[in-house]
């Protein structure tokens, strides 16, 4: 006889699971499309991007300001002057390593917006150069000490915003979302080469028609100031965060009973652990299993800890999600198929930077080749000349190159790109190492804005997103900020060495260096798998459970003998 038909009443476990299905649902719209929940996330955490941008390369024109005000426009000291323009640099390789293994460790929510608070504190601080009172290469040692704490913030933004990114977008949208997020560098260098002009423009009847040049000290102050605006209208916005929808779900279902669950079409990750739940849930007395559902229910926040759950007996969707310890970082990342992939991710942002760092962080060669390097006129006209060129390199290769990455990151996918923009790369600095001296200027514009576009329309770009959406929830933080500072040492390496082997080797020859790293980031992307709608929770999970397989079998072979 046919049992009874009942209605089956979905569990609070049920539920959460229903509201994941419903935040991964495709809405039918272009990835590039966002919706308003997308796009507030854009504007919190792009902000830190627009940020690192703004004040990374903003050190050129106040360098050349400094110039005016200390030294009666005369060179800044060559090792005064790297240490300048490397100490944002130098600062972040410490936030990327610290901000990343304090998100693993003690939460997004945690954490998140204390980077922002040490960049306006940082950027404060700068303003307060005494360029009045001490003597000029004291001006610039104080500078450059509060920059390395501005970059400890600029740093601590990469992984940060990265992982908040990350686990709070649809798989399908992830690369789009973290595209859109790090293209704010490109607006970040174009505003703040626009903001010197205005400002500039404002000084012009001081500096032009009295003849008041240390206005400059006046010019450069406004400009590192701007930064400040957008810095304390998102900051409240990051401090108050609420974590992600998945990431939520996942945490709440661990203490769930799922007995009475049917008829779910949820993600296969959660259908693979349902038995393992089950057997858990069984083990507890029924008065506990009661106290933990009530506690679930009321929205106990202790119910999401999983510092302390049982590596061999939690649930994969617990582990998955697991805070990390530095130890079984370790351990997860000393299996070659997870290390290859780190060392794939640091190597390729290395390389990059060696090269785009080197460029953009000296962009006086290149505007010397275009007539914008400022050498002649007077202090207002060079100061306008510089920061004209820069605006105009920002415009022809930066933007474009990041928005053509976002519409096209879910089709080609982040390999494809990443590969191409490092061969395209290589071969515009071939072109320009090889015909440094005789490339007329309209020839040396187009060959530069487009390595200037492949920069960003490939590996800026991609490795950025890569160690963000190849590497779990668990370890992801710690990852991007350890491939983050792998980049940033590249960037500091070019800031330190291009000015001295320039000089001593020529500028065709350091180019030609850039060539070659470019060429061998292509060669080390081969070590990274596609990311484009891969999860790794489940790829993680998946691993769990044959090890735990491996181990059971081994157990009953050695009960049967």
């Amino acid at each position: 006889m046919a049992e009874p038909m009942h209605e089956i009443t979905p569990t609070v476990s049920a539920q959460y699971r229903a509201d994941l299905e419903e935040f991964e649902r495709h809405d039918g719209r272009p990835a590039f499309v966002l919706n308003m929940t997308e796009l507030k996330l854009l504007g919190i955490a792009g902000v830190g991007f627009f940020l690192d941008a703004y004040d990374l390369f903003i050190i050129n024109p106040v360098a050349t300001m400094l110039q005016y005000r200390l030294y009666g426009g005369g060179h800044l000291p060559t090792n005064l002057e790297g240490f300048v323009k490397a100490g944002a640099n130098i600062g972040s390789v410490i936030g990327q390593f610290a901000f990343g293994y304090a998100a693993d460790a003690f939460g997004r929510k945690a954490v998140y917006g204390k980077e922002l608070m040490l960049i306006i504190i940082a950027t404060i601080l700068t303003l307060t150069t005494p360029t009045g009172t001490l003597s000029p290469d004291a001006c610039l040692i104080y500078l450059g000490v509060f920059r390395i704490l501005l970059g400890i913030g600029v740093g601590g933004d990469y992984p940060m915003s990265a992982s908040i990114t990350s686990d709070r977008s649809n798989i399908r949208k992830r690369g789009t979302m973290l595209s859109y997020i790090f293209s704010n560098q490109g607006w970040g260098s174009f505003v703040g080469s626009l903001a010197t002009i205005i400002v500039l423009l404002c000084y012009k009847h001081a500096m032009e028609g009295r003849g008041e040049t240390s206005k400059v000290d006046g010019v450069w102050r406004i400009i590192v100031g701007i930064s400040l605006v957008p810095a304390f209208g998102t900051l409240y916005q990051r401090l108050t965060l609420p974590e992600s929808t998945r990431f939520l779900s996942a945490q709440k279902l661990k203490h769930h009973d799922h007995a009475n669950e049917a008829g779910d079409d949820i993600e296969e990750l959660k259908k693979a652990q349902k038995a393992e739940e089950d057997i858990k849930m069984d083990n507890i007395p029924k008065g506990d299993k009661g106290e933990i559902e009530n506690k679930t229910r009321a929205g106990d926040s202790s119910s999401a800890d999983t510092s302390d759950v049982d590596e061999a007996t939690a649930p994969v969707d617990v582990l998955v999600k697991k805070k990390a310890h530095f130890s079984e970082f370790v351990a997860y990342f000393s299996e070659w198929r997870h290390g290859k992939m780190l060392l794939g991710t640091c190597m390729c942002w290395f390389l990059l930077d060696v090269a785009f760092y080197g460029i953009n962080l000296n962009q006086n060669v290149v505007l010397q080749q275009i007539g914008y390097d400022g050498s002649e006129g007077t202090p207002w006209n060079r100061l306008f000349k510089v920061s004209t060129g820069g605006m105009i390199i920002t415009s022809l290769g930066f933007v474009p190159g990041y928005y053509a990455s976002i519409l096209t990151i879910e089709i080609l996918g982040r390999k494809w790109i990443q590969i191409q923009g490092f061969l395209l790369a290589a071969l515009f600095l071939g072109i320009l190492a090889g015909e440094f001296h005789t490339l007329s200027k309209p020839a040396f514009i187009v060959c530069f804005a487009f390595l200037q576009f492949f920069f960003n329309f490939g590996a800026n770009t991609t490795t950025y997103c890569y160690p963000a959406e190849v590497f779990p929830t668990r370890f992801r933080a710690t990852a991007h900020g350890i491939s983050a500072a792998a980049g940033k040492a590249g960037a500091i390496i070019s800031a330190l060495a291009f000015n001295t082997l320039s000089k001593k080797v020529g500028t065709p020859v350091i180019l030609w260096i850039f060539f070659g790293c470019c060429i061998a980031g292509a060669f080390f992307t081969l070590l990274l798998p596609e990311v484009k709608g891969r999860d790794p929770d489940l790829v993680l999970a998946e691993e769990i459970r044959v090890r735990r397989e491996a181990r059971k079998a081994q157990n009953q072979v050695v009960k049967e003998t």
